[in-house]
Parts: structure tokens; C-alpha cells; sequence
């Protein structure tokens, strides 16, 4: 299989400190994983897009699966469900929760990486495993916190699956008719089942 280089070029001017290189580097990481996923974005693809030789990319990241999880970790795209979790209490949480989730995955940003995360976790094993990591330190641990309740823990996990399963079907692998139904209306009968998941009864508990 042929692989697909992230090409670019750096703008002009001087070279930025190392602070500054080591972020153009993620942002073009990013945007590689984004736009070709996981497999077909190389170091050497990213240093080009970066403007750095790829030894560079190396020296600051030592793999790609290490550059990988970095650009996870910078500036993830689930950010503002975390701070969403901090903003009222948990009584109509699924329907905001639901909600922001649909809307990151809808935006012109956050939508291609997100379908970068869960494609790179398809790929190869290392991958999902940075990915399992992250999901359960950035979004399970902070819901679970919020919840606040008995088997906290496994309301997260009910919760997190059953969102990422929904966004899996509708914008990933389109199913029909949930990808072409309006949002709201996916909110509307999402939501309840979120809820229940946070704060209902769960058979057998």
C-alpha cells in the first residue's frame, strides 16, 4: 500500500524556539491524522508539513506512536465535554451531554479529529491502546467524578459506549437513517437513555 505523505511548507521568517517547534510539529501532526489517519501519516510527512528535519520529530516524540498520543493529548477535541461535567449538576446532564458530544463531532475542527481518534484506534493495536488510555483519563475519570453516585465507574463506561457507538453509526460508518437525521432529534431520543445510564437504576445493582 502506497503511503501518503502530509506535505507543506514553513512560513517565512526565523525559525521558532523550541517551544514553538515542538507545537508547529503537533499541529501538523494533528492535522496529518486528521485528514489521513493514522496509517497513512508518516514522521517524515510531518516534519515536511512542520518545516523540521524528521530527526526532530523524533527527538521530540521518539515514534510515531508517541507523536500520535501527543497530538491526542494537545488541545484534545473532548475538552469541552470535560467542562461541560464542572457546569451544573447531574439531574439534565444527558441531554447536555449528548448535545455538546453530537455538536464537537459536527464541528468543522473537532469533527476531523475525532474521526481521526476513533479510525487510529482501529488501526493498529498501539494505537487503540493510547486511545483507551486517554478516553479513560480525559473522559471517563472526569464523568465519573460528576456522577458522583454508586458504580460511578461503570455509569461512565455505560454512558461513554453508548455515545461513542451512535457516533460511530452516524458519522463514521453513515448508517442510514441516523446519519441524515436532524440533530436535535437524535438529542431528543438520545438523551433519556444517557440519562438513565447516569443516574437510573441498573439492572441487577
Amino acid at each position: 500500500m502506497r503511503v501518503t505523505d502530509v506535505r507543506g511548507k514553513r512560513a517565512g521568517g526565523r525559525r521558532p524556539g523550541v517551544s514553538g517547534t515542538r507545537e508547529a510539529i503537533l499541529a501538523a501532526a494533528q492535522r496529518g491524522f486528521a485528514e489521513h489517519g493514522y496509517l497513512a501519516t508518516t514522521i517524515r510527512g510531518v516534519a515536511a508539513a512542520a518545516g523540521v528535519d524528521p530527526a526532530l520529530v523524533l527527538q521530540f516524540f521518539g515514534s510515531k506512536d508517541g507523536l500520535f498520543d501527543a497530538a491526542l493529548r494537545a488541545d484534545p477535541p473532548t475538552r469541552d465535554l470535560a467542562a461541560l461535567l464542572d457546569d451544573g449538576g447531574v439531574a439534565d446532564l444527558g441531554e447536555r451531554l449528548t448535545r455538546r458530544y453530537l455538536e464537537l463531532w459536527e464541528g468543522r475542527d473537532t469533527g476531523p479529529r475525532l474521526l481521526a481518534v476513533v479510525r487510529g484506534a482501529s488501526a493498529s493495536p498501539s494505537a487503540s491502546a493510547m486511545v483507551s488510555a486517554f478516553m479513560a483519563d480525559a473522559v471517563m475519570l472526569p464523568l465519573a467524578r460528576a456522577v458522583g453516585t454508586g458504580q460511578a465507574e461503570l455509569r461512565a463506561n455505560l454512558t461513554g459506549a453508548h455515545l461513542l457507538g451512535v457516533a460511530t453509526a452516524r458519522y463514521v460508518l453513515r448508517v442510514e437513517p441516523l446519519a441524515s437525521l436532524d440533530r436535535e432529534r437524535v438529542v431528543a431520543i438520545l438523551a433519556p437513555l444517557v440519562q438513565h445510564h447516569l443516574t437510573g437504576d441498573l439492572a441487577g445493582s
